[in-house]
């Protein structure tokens, strides 16, 4: 499945809903579900800015999932600003030229799944998380996946 690295607290405002447009300096025509992936890089001042304690977010871990249903191209940095509160970026981060890629349907997983990001979107294969059957992560896998499978079949709960 397609995953994107994004540092927190930025990845934890993802799959909590409250940022539904995340910024990049480049484009895709991807579309549709993906995982969120909390890169081990933590922002302290922008934990700060928004309230958040740092020691309180997952990192280097896959935390949830969302849906990327469109991208909106901005164009002077003023444009970035009326969508503050979609975004939630600091001032350091508005600049001319950004891509806002148009997020819906967060979901965080109940346990962070241990997993290296990357550049991009990037394919995260999860069941080589772990390789043996009786370690913790391997459990907390299982679990996961087998909620979302029962998620898929029997339909929204």
């Amino acid at each position: 499945m397609k995953c994107l690295s994004v540092c927190q607290p930025y990845a934890d405002l993802i799959v909590r809903g409250e940022k539904t447009i995340e910024l990049r300096s480049w484009n895709t025509k991807f579309r549709g579900e993906f995982l969120v992936h909390a890169a081990q890089r933590v922002l302290g001042p922008d934990c700060g800015r928004l309230g958040m304690r740092p020691a309180s977010l997952a990192s280097g871990a896959i935390i949830g999932k969302a849906t990327l249903y469109d991208v909106k191209r901005y164009g002077p940095a003023r444009e970035l600003a009326q969508d503050q509160d979609m975004h939630r970026a600091g001032p350091e981060f508005r600049r001319d030229g950004m891509y806002g890629f148009l997020l819906r349907a967060p979901k965080r997983f109940r346990v962070p799944i241990p997993y290296r990001g990357s550049l991009g979107f990037f394919e995260a294969r999860l069941p080589d998380i772990a390789a043996a059957p009786s370690d913790p992560d391997r459990r907390a896998l299982t679990e996961i996946m087998d909620e979302e499978h029962r998620y898929r079949l029997v339909g929204h709960h």
